[in-house]
């Protein structure tokens, strides 16, 4: 019987990150190289993703970096056949890349709701299929992370966020989560979600200083908001063998925000 630590330990294991460069991503990354894993981030641009694996060689984690575009579907098959290139296999897809738009519904302009839609859903289709069935059904083994938000448990007060396309594309990667963990469980392939509430990263500073930060602060029950360690310890267990019996999860980590609305 493993100790707790060992089950824990990824060493020896690869892992595919996208949107990898920065924020979340970045953070989850780090956690994975952090326990052991090979990692390779990706992202739309070079420079950043530059940053990243300097930053992320510092710590003394084995990473590097593919600039691709998941919001073009041709990018998919070429970005895998390199990965495989490089690792041989995938043991950890996190699904991480994704974008939102502000705009009221009765304005939202359709081509936002397809870029939203096609990166924050789409690509993850296309993305976990192709890993699935070139590296992690043939092994029988496999973790698929996603990214998903407390935006996709329901809509938005009145006179706060206007992303419905965000928030829609957020509820249907959740029943994705379900779906695909009923579907490749038999392949000893674990699905989960982590449901970030709010961090300070890129894709919600717009709205923290639109916003009355101090009030979204209060709304929690922790009185925080997310720092740059808080997904680390949940992606750690989805990733590993400590979470080889949960699959089909959602995890939210918001400082309670959704276990009181």
């Amino acid at each position: 019987m493993r100790a707790v630590k060992q089950l824990f330990d990824l060493t020896g294991k690869t892992a595919l990150v996208t949107g990898g460069s920065r924020g979340l991503g970045l953070q989850i990354a780090e956690a994975l190289g952090e326990q052991g894993a090979r990692v390779i981030v990706t992202s739309r641009k070079q420079t950043d993703l530059d940053e990243a694996v300097v930053r992320l060689k510092a710590k003394g984690i084995d990473v590097s970096s593919i600039s691709s575009d998941l919001g073009d579907d041709t990018s998919i098959t070429p970005l895998v056949d390199e990965v495989l290139a490089r690792l041989g296999h995938v043991d950890v897809l996190v699904n991480n890349a994704g974008a939102t738009w502000s705009a009221p519904a009765e304005d939202y302009p359709a081509q936002a709701w397809d870029k939203v839609m096609n990166l924050n859903m789409r690509s993850v289709f296309l993305l976990s299929k192709e890993i699935g069935k070139r590296t992690m059904i043939p092994r029988k083994y496999g973790r698929v992370i996603n990214v998903a938000s407390i935006a996709g448990f329901g809509g938005n007060a009145p006179g706060t966020m206007e992303t419905i396309a965000y928030n829609t594309s957020k509820g249907a990667l959740i029943n994705f989560t379900r779906t695909l963990a009923g579907e490749w469980g038999q392949y000893g392939i674990t699905v989960n979600a982590l449901a970030p509430g709010f961090f300070p990263t890129k894709l919600t500073n717009a709205f923290l200083e639109d916003s009355e930060h101090g009030s979204l602060v209060e709304r929690a029950p922790l009185q925080r908001l997310g720092d740059d360690e808080d997904l680390k310890g949940a992606t750690a267990l989805f990733a590993s063998d400590a979470g080889k019996h949960i699959t089909g999860q959602v995890l939210a980590i918001d400082g309670g925000v959704s276990a009181i609305v």
